[in-house]
């Protein structure tokens, strides 16, 4: 009870800080005169209590360890390369370039978001509740898989386009949580992906939203399909148990 009720409290202050990252922009950004600079540092400012919680909860390992990016780059970075090879191919076949994408357009959208979106939404929320209380994977999920996707539902002028993005954005929340689970809660595994998969979706001109087209869920469908059969391979391979079972859907 202790460890669940640090990670919400912490999360719900981060998450109405968060409201005004717009408004901690503006300082900070006068002394970096970097967007991108400044919206990476912010991002961290904003995180302190998710910091501050995971040494509450954790105070044998360290922070990088207990949110699972400890080690492990490489090797977060070479399986969402081989996840996100079809989302690549098909939008060299079916799509052109993005004109006129700058550099800090990039960072911010690609990089950052995928790293902290992963850092806070599946390190900490979801990793805290999964690894360090009783509460089985579909109840630790469930809150990270709701703010996550109303995060995203800004992008829709319309209901009906609202409801598709949270979906989308929903069940993606539950897929970057299974796979951080099943890779031995190796963060860079999501984080990578989710970087990649938002690379593909910005240097091509797919979509100005979440939501997409056939074709790019097409795609996008593939990559995923890819991500789950290469993770389930790659552990039955080295013998590992399933962190995510029948026996852990809903406690342990």
């Amino acid at each position: 009870m202790r460890n669940f009720l640090i990670t919400i409290v912490a999360f719900l202050v981060y998450y109405g800080v968060k409201e005004y990252f717009g408004d901690l922009m503006k300082p900070v950004d006068m002394v970096l005169h970097s967007r991108s600079a400044s919206y990476f540092v912010v991002y961290l400012i904003i995180g302190t209590p998710l910091f501050l919680a995971t040494w509450l909860i954790r105070k044998e390992e360290t922070l990088l360890s207990t949110l699972g990016i400890g080690k492990g780059a490489l090797t977060g970075f070479m399986a969402a390369l081989i996840f996100t090879i079809p989302m690549f191919i098909g939008g060299l076949i079916f799509y052109s370039f993005t004109p006129g994408i700058s550099l800090e357009r990039l960072l911010m959208a690609t990089i950052f978001a995928g790293f902290f979106e992963e850092l806070y939404y599946r390190g900490f929320l979801f990793g805290m509740l999964f690894r360090f209380t009783n509460l089985g994977f579909i109840p630790s999920v469930l809150l990270s898989a709701v703010l996550f996707a109303s995060g995203h539902v800004y992008q829709s002028p319309d209901f009906a386009m609202a409801t598709g993005i949270f979906l989308t954005t929903f069940m993606g929340a539950f897929f970057f949580a299974w796979l951080y689970a099943e890779w031995q809660f190796n963060l860079w595994v999501p984080i990578f992906l989710h970087t990649l998969m938002n690379l593909a979706w910005e240097i091509f001109s797919v979509s100005d939203n979440a939501l997409g087209g056939f074709t790019s869920n097409l795609f996008r469908a593939m990559t995923i399909a890819l991500a789950i059969i290469l993770t389930l391979l790659y552990n039955r391979k080295k013998g590992l148990p399933l962190s995510v079972s029948r026996s852990t859907l809903w406690r342990k």
